[in-house]
């Protein structure tokens, strides 16, 4: 039997709501901070952590916005005992707006979206990529393992030269950078947790 339409939209709702919840408790914010951060009324987050409201689509993508994750991953439905991601329903993380169409890196996310504690990402690097002028810094630690190719990862003053079956750790909060290291596409596995090493 089909579930109505407004249970849908209250199973959304509670949803969006206990996402919100998680990201603010998790971040050490109060409803009243995590208002102001968003822009929003206080009323607004207490009504909608308790799974009632319908806000706006603007609302939401403040909200995210002051959570510090994208929106879509607010509408996702939390990740249980066991989740399976398709090979064909992998989501691609879109590139940064000022890197050239066919330049940059593919990074497919192998984990579910709405998981925040792991996640493992496939990266194919074409030939000559580098991120250099744009590294990554943000907190967690990654582990990457190169699957095909060589890639040269650079973290601080510290540089690697990996090849097929060596894996790299390091922390994330020294800026870190990744360049393809030979003529043909680098293939590479990455897994990220939000905790330091």
């Amino acid at each position: 039997m089909a579930r109505s339409v407004d249970a849908e939209d209250s199973r959304a709702v509670e949803t969006l709501g206990a996402a919100v919840r998680e990201a603010r408790r998790r971040l050490g914010l109060s409803v009243q901070a995590l208002a102001e951060k968003a822009g929003v009324s206080f009323g607004l987050v207490s009504e909608l952590e308790r799974g009632l409201g319908n806000p706006s689509l603007q609302s939401i993508q403040r909200l995210a916005t002051a959570l510090g994750i994208p929106a879509g991953q607010l509408l996702d439905e939390p990740v249980g005992d066991l989740a399976v991601v398709r090979t064909e329903k992998r989501h691609r993380i879109p590139s940064p707006a000022d890197e050239p169409a066919g330049a940059g890196a593919v990074r497919e996310l192998l984990t579910p979206r709405g998981e925040s504690m792991l996640q493992l990402i496939r990266s194919t690097l074409p030939p000559g990529f580098s991120n250099e002028h744009r590294p990554f810094r943000h907190i967690g630690t990654e582990t990457v393992t190169v699957e095909s190719g060589v890639l040269v990862v650079v973290q601080g003053d510290r540089r690697v030269v990996l090849r097929a079956g060596d894996t790299v750790t390091y922390g994330c909060s020294t800026a870190h950078w990744w360049a393809n290291g030979h003529d043909e596409v680098t293939i590479v596995l990455g897994a990220v947790t939000p905790f330091e090493r």
